[in-house]
């Protein structure tokens, strides 16, 4: 059966499709054209399903955004912080663990993390909400360096360092080619711990990537 004859077989037999299934394709509306965008007619239409359908998993459109802004939570936050948490021996292949969530987009969604941000300047209760998460993954790669014997003002600036720079690839929606930002990875690395990677850790990262 082709996929045309599957989508109004679908349609014709009243099929609601599932939670996930509206909220990936509300995913992708917001991350290409807004938080705008993302309405539920428009996306009946994308899924081909009826209208009422939508209905059957939320309550409005106000409950598919909230759902939208818990995957951003969960799934960056939430892989962040887990991220910084991993056994390292070293501060070095510690921050090669949360680096792991620059260049994977299983773990860390940027195009999401740029549109919620994006999404937040016109959002009073969303900007308070990233506020407090920025604050969250700081808290949490502070403590990352602290465990590594950095006092707090050093784990403290280090921590805002390794962020915001991240939030700037984000912000500024840099482009570039995986190998070179793979080159740059262990001089990054020096830069936030002081020290270089070991060619061991510098292997096992990029064997994770490549």
């Amino acid at each position: 059966m082709t996929k045309k004859k599957t989508e109004i077989n679908k349609k014709q037999s009243g099929w609601r499709g599932s939670e996930d299934f509206w909220l990936d394709a509300a995913y992708d509306m917001f991350v290409e054209y807004g938080v705008e965008a993302v309405k539920v007619m428009p996306l009946a239409k994308k899924l081909n399903i009826s209208r009422t359908s939508f209905y059957w998993h939320f309550e409005d459109r106000d409950a598919l955004l909230h759902a939208l802004i818990k995957r951003w939570r969960d799934k960056n936050t939430g892989n962040l912080i887990s991220q910084t948490k991993l056994h390292a021996e070293t501060i070095t292949e510690a921050i090669l663990n949360l680096f792991d969530c620059w260049v994977n987009p299983e773990l860390f969604d940027a195009r999401m993390d740029f549109a919620i941000r994006n999404w937040a300047q016109q959002s009073t209760n969303l900007k308070n909400i990233l506020e407090k998460t920025d604050q969250e993954r700081i808290a949490a790669i502070r403590a990352m360096f602290a465990r590594y014997d950095f006092n707090e003002e050093q784990a403290d600036t280090r921590a805002h360092t390794v962020y915001y720079t991240q939030v700037g690839y984000i912000a500024m929606m840099v482009n570039e080619p995986m190998e070179h930002r793979l080159k740059r990875i262990p001089v990054y690395v020096e830069n936030y711990a002081g020290s270089y990677p070991s060619e061991t850790e510098i292997s096992c990262f990029l064997l994770r990537h490549i």
